[in-house]
């Protein structure tokens, strides 16, 4: 029995190794690729552009605002050029993918990046609003949807990559739904199109974060947000729930936000290695909480989930 254990070992410590150095075979001619990133602004998305910058890919960084570009294009090398992108107008999408192929060339777009994402923060699910689901799935997937259809042929030409940024709410849901929902859409594309498209020999691959500290989670905006959740509420449901429901929600949605990962490179450098790893993976789970707890607790029996992660505040009229 001692030696089985110790064989089974053995083959696992060597798929291990094995795999360790599959993944560290990088693709060549770097200096030649174009890579197309959303939600350049800030976070994520501005962290890998200087990033690929520094590893002398050429960077096409789409921007919201002008001030978001304009930084950028401050703090990268000439390899770096902007455009701005609004991914919920297909006009913008358009007109991107138009300064996107006259850049490329007959070399096509070696990697896609759809970064750019949106969430929005209400006291429970009954004060959500149709205003806010659409807003979010326009975002986060819709424009997403239309982004990548919009670049495929690009990055067919070229091979290439599509890195679909998803979280670990796209595994495991728990939190505001709009967001879910968004999430686990832009996994259900991803795995749809990767079997898709894999005859092409194009590689689609997910990024899921854990919870960092990015501008989408800021704990003063979040608690404004749930201010002006609570004041717009109807008042049959603000009577259901009860003021000091509101108060502890404020409260306790507070505290891990301050203690969120400030180390955004966890999920950067995932986003790199998909785009410059000869071998990427399907998923990467950036970000330790990702890894150990969300994942792994996304396998648990549904009951042990709705207890640890329900409220633990009770609403005034709770039976």
């Amino acid at each position: 029995m001692a030696c089985m254990w110790l064989y089974l070992a053995c083959l696992i410590g060597l798929y291990y190794v094995f795999r360790w150095y599959r993944e560290r075979q990088v693709v060549s001619n770097l200096g030649d690729k174009y890579v197309f990133i959303t939600g350049c602004d800030s976070g994520f998305g501005n962290l890998l552009a200087k990033q690929l910058d520094l590893r002398g890919l050429r960077v096409l960084a789409a921007c919201l605002t002008e001030k978001g570009a304009e930084q950028l294009k401050h703090e990268t090398s000439g390899r770096v050029e902007t455009v701005i992108l609004d991914v919920t107008k297909t006009e913008d999408i358009t007109a991107a993918a138009q300064w996107v192929k006259e850049r490329v060339g007959n070399k096509g777009l070696w990697g896609l990046v759809n970064n750019a994402g949106v969430i929005f923060h209400y006291v429970c699910t009954e004060f959500m609003t149709k205003e806010i689901l659409l807003n979010t799935l326009n975002v986060n997937l819709i424009g997403l949807i239309e982004v990548t259809m919009t670049m495929l042929p690009m990055v067919k030409q070229a091979r290439g990559r599509i890195v679909n940024v998803s979280s670990i709410l796209g595994r495991l849901a728990f939190f505001t739904v709009p967001y879910c929902c968004s999430k686990f859409g832009v996994e259900a594309f991803s795995d749809c199109l990767r079997m898709c498209i894999q005859p092409f020999g194009v590689k689609v691959c997910i990024i899921e974060p854990g919870y960092f500290k990015t501008n989408l989670v800021d704990v003063q905006k979040y608690q404004e947000a749930l201010k002006r959740s609570w004041d717009k509420g109807p008042e049959e449901i603000k009577e259901n729930y009860g003021q000091e429901f509101f108060e502890k929600t404020l409260t306790s949605g507070k505290h891990p936000l301050q203690k969120l990962n400030p180390n955004l490179h966890l999920v950067t450098d995932c986003m790199e290695h998909a785009l410059t790893s000869s071998y990427p993976r399907y998923r990467y789970s950036a970000g330790w909480d990702a890894q150990f707890f969300f994942i792994p607790m996304s396998y648990l029996p549904t009951v042990l989930l709705d207890y640890i992660f329900s409220p633990k505040h009770k609403p005034a009229h709770a039976v």
